[in-house]
């Protein structure tokens, strides 16, 4: 059960903000009907998504870097979430398994999600040595911005639906990744 109820009252300015999300994603997901409560917090997720659909690194290597901190912040609805648009690129199940764990077969992928997990780990202060890992795997300083921003608004919405409470409107995956996937769907 949510802790923070969807908000359907949209007299404060955050209906023009979900009908934006509608028009771009054909759905409204449960987080921005919750994250309706405030427009200035709705906004701050839809823009902060549309800003990053801009961005220079592929949206396969985001959904990963998705999947691998809702797992490492146990954020079963993101893991959910970003397994289901995970599934939308293509992703089989064994990848998606693999994106919570941070494991990828590909090196510049796995640099991609090696460097997230520093991001959490180090509190972004990051030695030359990690950023020079990441500029040898193929990032531009532009991408390991951009890294850091899929990170860091991902950080953003494990803690929002943990503080919320969000109720699951994706078919069930676990986090941990400790169950099959196949039994979760």
């Amino acid at each position: 059960m949510a802790r923070i109820e969807i908000n359907s009252n949209f007299a404060n300015g955050s209906k023009e903000i979900l009908d934006r999300v509608m028009e771009l994603r054909g759905q409204v997901p449960n987080i921005f009907k919750t994250a309706a409560h405030s427009p200035a917090t709705l906004g701050f997720l839809l823009d902060g998504y549309t800003a990053l659909g801009r961005s220079k690194i592929s949206a396969q290597i985001k959904e990963k870097i998705a999947l691998r901190v809702a797992s490492l912040n146990d954020c079963d609805y993101c893991a959910s979430a970003h397994a289901a648009m995970g599934r939308r690129l293509k992703f089989d199940e064994n990848q998606i398994h693999d994106s919570l764990k941070g494991i990828a077969v590909d090196p510049k992928t796995q640099a991609a999600l090696t460097l997230s997990e520093q991001i959490i780990e180090k509190q972004g202060k990051l030695s030359d040595d990690e950023l020079a890992d990441a500029r040898n795997a193929g990032f531009s300083d532009a991408e390991i911005l951009e890294i850091l921003a899929v990170t860091c608004i991902n950080i953003f919405t494990n803690y929002f639906n943990h503080i919320a409470g969000t109720d699951l409107d994706y078919p069930f995956v676990p986090a941990s990744g400790k169950q099959s996937l196949a039994i979760c769907d």
